[in-house]
C-alpha cells in the first residue's frame, strides 16, 4: 500500500539517480501571488517521469528483470524507463503513439530502448504494450497506475515540503494522474492544509470528467499541444487518490498553454513542453485561487518538439497581444501605404509583414486590401492602433 514510508524509501533509492530540482522564484507569472516553479523540465531526461520509472525498476525481482521490461508512453515515461532499464542492464521495449514528437522517439532510442510505434494516441500504445507483454513475457512498467511509480513521483512532494515549508498552493499537470497522486499524497500527509490543484488541457480533460461523473471515464478522443497529458482515461489507483487528496481539477486552453510556454522562455529562460506549462498557465490566468498565496507550479517536463515550437510561440504572441494582424480596405493611390505605416510607427508598432492586394471584386475599382502583421506590446496597444486606423478613416476588414 502507498505510504509516506514508501515515498521516503523511494527518495533514498533515487538520491544518486535523479536531480533534486531547486525552486525558482517567479513573481512575474502572477503579480497577485508568490509564484515558485519546480523545474522538473531540468531533470535528467527532461521530465519528472524518471523518478517513478527508475524506482519501479529498482523494485523488480531478478526474474522480472530477466524477462525484460515493456512500457507505453507519450514520450517522457519512455525515456525514464529506457534510462532506468539500461542502468540496470535490462533490455527494454517502448510502445509509443506514432504521433509522438520525433525528438522523444529518438531520445528513447539513445537511452538504449527498442521502440514500437503504434497508430493512434497513448491509450492505443497502452493496449499494444499489454498485447506484447502477454506474447513475449515482458515485465510491464505502467506510466502512472502503479504504487511504486506513484511513490517515485511523490518524492517531488517530499522535496517541496522541505524546500518551501510554508507553501500554501501546489499546481500540478494531470494526464493519467500519477504525478498529482504522488505529490498530493505526500503533501497532504505532511501538511493537510496545503491545497493541491490539478490542471488538464481542455482537449484532454479525462480526470476532470471522471471526477464530475464520479466514475472513471474514457474520452472518445483527445487533442492538445500538451501531448504528455493527452490521456483518454485516468488510472484506477490514481482516480481514487485524486478523488481523496486533490482539491480541484481545472483546464486550460491551447492559447493559454502556448502563452505559458512563451512566458517561461522569456521571463525564466526555461523551455517547457505543453504538458509542463499547464500548471503555469493555470496560475497566469487565475484558473485556481492563488491570489495572496505562496504557490508552487510543477513544470513537469521540457521535451517539446522543436518542429512545433515556432507555431507555439506564434500562438503565445497572439494570445498575449504581442503580435497583431489586421486587414484594411483602402484606396489604391500614391502615399496611402506610407500613411498607414506612419500611423503604426507613431504609435510604436513594428510592421514585420505587408501584403498589398488589389481587389477586383470590390464595388470600388480603385480599392485594395492591405494586410499588415506587426509586433505590439499588449492588448491595450492593439486597441490604440485599431482606434487610430478608424479615426483616420480606414475600414478594418478583420
Amino acid at each position: 500500500m502507498l505510504s509516506l514510508d514508501c515515498m521516503y524509501r523511494a527518495a533514498f533509492a533515487l538520491k544518486d539517480v535523479i536531480r533534486r530540482t531547486d525552486l525558482i522564484y517567479a513573481p512575474q507569472i502572477n503579480p497577485e501571488s508568490q509564484i515558485y516553479l519546480k523545474p522538473e523540465n531540468l531533470q535528467y531526461t527532461g521530465s519528472f517521469k524518471l523518478r517513478g520509472a527508475c524506482y519501479k525498476i529498482s523494485r523488480l525481482t531478478e526474474e522480472e528483470k530477466a524477462r525484460g521490461v515493456i512500457a507505453c508512453s507519450a514520450g517522457n515515461h519512455a525515456q525514464g524507463v529506457a534510462l532506468g532499464a539500461t542502468k540496470h542492464g535490462i533490455r527494454s521495449l517502448i510502445c509509443l503513439p506514432e504521433g509522438a514528437p520525433i525528438s522523444k522517439v529518438e531520445a528513447t532510442k539513445r537511452y538504449g530502448a527498442d521502440v514500437c510505434l503504434v497508430p493512434g494516441v497513448y491509450d492505443d500504445a497502452y493496449r499494444r504494450a499489454l498485447e506484447l507483454k502477454e506474447e513475449k513475457g515482458y515485465t510491464f512498467i505502467h506510466p502512472f497506475d502503479d504504487e511504486f511509480v506513484i511513490a517515485g513521483q511523490g518524492t517531488i512532494g517530499l522535496e517541496l515540503a522541505e524546500q518551501l515549508p510554508d507553501v500554501e498552493v501546489v499546481i500540478v499537470p494531470v494526464g493519467g494522474g500519477g504525478l498529482i497522486s504522488g505529490v498530493a499524497y505526500a503533501l497532504k500527509s505532511l501538511k493537510p492544509s496545503i491545497q493541491v490543484y490539478g490542471v488538464q488541457a481542455a482537449g484532454a480533460p479525462s480526470m476532470l470528467r471522471s471526477l464530475e461523473h464520479q466514475q472513471r471515464e474514457c474520452l472518445p478522443s483527445v487533442s492538445t499541444v500538451a501531448d504528455g497529458i493527452a490521456v483518454k482515461q485516468p488510472g484506477e489507483r490514481t482516480y481514487e487518490l485524486v478523488s481523496k487528496y486533490v482539491d480541484g481539477i481545472v483546464t486550460v486552453s491551447e492559447d493559454e498553454i502556448c502563452t505559458a510556454i512563451l512566458t517561461l522562455m522569456e521571463q525564466q529562460k526555461l523551455i517547457a513542453e505543453g504538458a509542463g506549462a499547464v500548471s503555469v498557465a493555470a496560475a497566469m490566468f487565475n484558473k485556481v485561487p492563488v491570489a495572496g498565496k505562496k504557490t508552487v507550479c510543477v513544470v513537469s517536463g521540457g521535451n517539446i518538439d522543436v518542429n512545433i515550437l515556432n507555431r507555439v510561440i506564434g500562438r503565445g504572441l497572439d494570445m498575449s497581444g504581442r503580435s497583431y494582424s489586421v486587414t484594411l480596405d483602402l484606396h489604391d493611390r500614391p502615399g496611402e501605404l506610407m500613411r498607414v505605416a506612419g500611423i503604426v510607427a507613431k504609435l510604436g508598432g513594428n510592421i514585420i509583414s505587408v501584403l498589398h492586394e488589389r481587389n477586383s471584386n470590390s464595388c470600388n475599382v480603385t480599392a485594395c486590401y492591405l494586410r499588415l502583421v506587426m509586433e505590439t506590446r499588449n492588448a491595450e496597444h492593439i486597441t490604440l492602433i485599431r482606434n487610430a486606423f478608424v479615426e483616420a478613416g480606414y475600414d478594418i476588414v478583420k
